[in-house]
């Protein structure tokens, strides 16, 4: 399960020389809430500790530049997939992106009370959307290891996600994470493999 990192044009590999890409798997979400930090290879968090395993204090973490445009990072699940990550200022063109989906995942900042209604919106947006009808959809509850962030709790009642699963056409799965120190990546890789044994 580990993350590679590429540009816009990722090495095609042996699926491309087959003439058939990966699966695509989009990583949407507003600006600041952690997309790129998920998806940086040999990141915090990614060592053997598992669960919570902080990097060495001595190491110091780089801060994340958002990310504007697209970036594509290969993942080995061991099938090869694409998760292209849109920055979150990217919002109006996401839609042209929809169509080679096949699972996606939705990350919300939960240590940002002032970006949740924005981002309960685009989330409202993306799943009424009719290419992602019947897509798996993960919703990442990120930054979970600063301390102002919101429990699980909190941000189901605010974002009112009851009403939002019972409302929407695909199965849904809600997350608590920390690209930063590696909370519930390990949860994150599993639902992964769960979306690519999904029917198409």
């Amino acid at each position: 399960g580990r993350f590679r990192r590429g540009g816009a044009g990722t090495r095609g590999g042996s699926a491309m020389a087959a003439g058939r890409s990966p699966p695509t798997f989009l990583l949407l979400g507003a600006a600041g809430g952690g997309k790129s930090l998920l998806v940086r290879p040999g990141g915090p968090g990614r060592a053997r500790g598992g669960r919570g395993a902080r990097p060495h204090p001595a190491v110091p973490v780089p801060v994340p530049v958002p990310q504007v445009g697209t970036n594509l990072t290969d993942l080995r699940l061991p099938r090869r997939v694409t998760v292209r990550e849109l920055g979150g200022c990217m919002g109006p063109i996401w839609p042209s992106y929809y169509s080679e989906c096949s699972a996606l995942l939705f990350v919300v900042d939960a240590s940002n009370p002032t970006q949740l209604s924005s981002s309960c919106i685009q989330l409202l947006s993306v799943l009424s959307a009719a290419p992602l009808a019947s897509v798996p959809v993960l919703v990442l509850f990120n930054k979970i290891d600063l301390p102002c962030y919101m429990s699980l709790v909190e941000m189901k009642s605010l974002f009112r996600m009851q009403d939002v699963v019972a409302c929407a056409t695909q199965p849904i799965t809600m997350l608590e994470t920390s690209a930063r120190d590696g909370t519930g990546l390990a949860e994150v890789l599993q639902w992964l493999r769960s979306a690519l044994r999904e029917p198409c």
